[in-house]
């Protein structure tokens, strides 16, 4: 089964010159999510698999130190001028998707807290002349597609261009983009973890219905 495009928007959190917004299409189905936990089980001989329990009073101890990190995932978008280019954008027509791109080249790289707090480019110098106003941060970024709205950090780019206009300039690309979380407090993910939380909730109830159905045969 082929499932239609989405919308998904891609949006920088913060006082940014230029502010950045990017709306694309992607197909999820090329979605794909990884997390990893890191455990510590005792150096002790004996313990390198994890402590001995019997009773889940004791399982706490089985790792006696844990460190979860945060979750990364990349998606696959289309970026695509073809129909503004038929509808006569002249901006398309002239740039295909190249602002685009560099819309996601400007999440990408370092900024710098420039004059009245605005965030600007690293790489263009305007930096306040504080040290701690010249500081390099990462684009916090807003995620948002269907329920989701994420915080993350914009890691990586992949662009694989596949139509040029006749001065070489892409209309249409395939792009992979790989993130990472920023979990915490912050008020997005709080709703991501609410909703995770509800959704297990329903996946327990829902498995010991079967289970009663199941059992009564």
């Amino acid at each position: 089964m082929v499932l239609k495009a989405s919308k998904g928007l891609l949006i920088e959190y913060g006082f940014s010159i230029p502010p950045l917004f990017l709306q694309f299409e992607f197909n999820p189905q090329t979605l794909s999510r990884s997390r990893t936990v890191q455990l510590n089980l005792g150096g002790a001989p004996g313990t390198n698999r994890g402590y001995d329990f019997t009773t889940p009073n004791e399982t706490p101890r089985v790792a006696q130190g844990v460190q979860l990190e945060a979750e990364e995932f990349s998606l696959d978008i289309l970026l695509d001028a073809t129909d503004r280019m038929n509808d006569n954008d002249a901006i398309a027509q002239a740039m295909g998707i190249g602002p685009q791109l560099d819309t996601l080249r400007t999440m990408l790289e370092p900024k710098v807290q420039g004059p009245a707090g605005l965030n600007t480019l690293a790489s263009l110098g305007l930096g306040g002349e504080r040290a701690f106003q010249r500081n390099e941060t990462a684009s916090v970024l807003l995620l948002v597609w269907g329920q989701h709205i994420l915080p993350v950090f914009l890691t990586s780019i992949q662009v694989e261009e596949v139509a040029h206009l006749p001065t070489l300039l892409p209309y249409r690309a395939n792009v992979t983009l790989s993130f990472k979380v920023i979990e915490g407090n912050n008020p997005f993910y709080q709703v991501e973890k609410a909703r995770q939380i509800a959704g297990a909730a329903m996946n327990v109830a829902s498995s010991a219905a079967s289970a009663v159905n199941f059992g009564g045969g």
